[in-house]
């Protein structure tokens, strides 16, 4: 049976190619979620998704990891073995402009992936 890993910021560079990475070895089933917004090119993420849609092992869920109930429902039905969070709100200047967007995906997202790490028990959690 193949361990779970769940990849947050599935869609973003780092996030994508992470999930070709792990989907190579065959060893692994990617659940990989992403919001999707506007800050980057939402056709480019769309693109990689796609990609890595065809690929045997990899599911994707449109989530904001800031949404609580949808990331435990997620952490329940799939009980993960890792959780990679690659998630956030990238930009200092957009920051300065819209400091909550920041605090809701940055703090409190990275705090519900945490509730979710801790009410489903993983293996290993690597943030960035």
């Amino acid at each position: 049976m193949k361990q779970k890993i769940l990849i947050t910021g599935a869609a973003g560079f780092i996030g994508y190619h992470l999930s070709q990475r792990v989907l190579s070895s065959g060893l692994f089933e990617v659940i990989g979620i992403d919001n999707i917004n506007d800050y980057y090119d939402p056709e480019l993420k769309k693109a990689r998704l796609n990609e890595l849609k065809k690929k045997d092992g990899f599911i994707f869920r449109q989530i904001n990891i800031e949404e609580r109930e949808p990331l435990m429902a997620l952490f329940k039905e799939f009980r993960f073995d890792f959780v990679v969070n690659l998630a956030a709100q990238a930009g200092v200047r957009y920051s300065l402009e819209f400091p909550k967007v920041y605090i809701d995906t940055n703090i409190t997202g990275f705090l519900n992936i945490l509730e979710g790490c801790r009410a489903f028990p993983v293996k290993h959690l690597l943030f960035a």
